[in-house]
């Protein structure tokens, strides 16, 4: 599965500045409101909120893949976020995060969200990808990045 095929460069958000995790946690639902209007950006930041509150999503070197799911969606939206600054997030390793790859998933479709998380925790394994991520100054350059790696 390729991240550009998953995330759509009005998805991709570099050089955004944040202080708390709730808060990066609302511009994520304010952004998937957009992109799925049908959608209550409460119900979004409700489903992201659980699952935080199940363990955090920080899976550690600086990197977090918050996700929820909501009944009725039809497919899987994904949004990647680059914060200017680390922030807290509970990490398993207690760094502070600043890249965040956001997932919005149908509920009851298992297989494919544990598949979609595996893709993208093992491309975010590769240390150049993400320093090539963390230096995009901009969205459009942050979504470029994303395809190269793809190819």
């Amino acid at each position: 599965m390729k991240l550009s095929a998953l995330i759509s460069e009005d998805c991709s958000k570099a050089a955004v500045l944040f202080n708390s995790k709730k808060r990066i946690l609302q511009y994520i639902s304010e952004l998937a409101h957009q992109k799925i209007p049908d959608f209550n950006q409460h119900d979004i930041l409700d489903a992201l909120l659980n699952r935080e509150k199940l363990g955090s999503t920080g899976i550690g070197k600086g990197i977090a893949i918050p996700h929820g799911r909501l009944a009725g969606l039809e497919k899987v939206l994904a949004i990647i976020l680059v914060n200017q600054q680390a922030i807290p997030f509970d990490a398993y390793d207690d760094r502070n995060v600043d890249i965040f790859v956001a997932l919005i998933v149908p509920d009851g479709e298992n297989k494919q969200h544990l598949e979609t998380l595996a893709t993208i925790a093992d491309k975010l394994k590769n240390k150049v990808f993400c320093k090539r991520i963390r230096q995009a100054t901009n969205d459009k350059e942050l979504y470029q990045v994303l395809v190269e790696f793809d190819n």
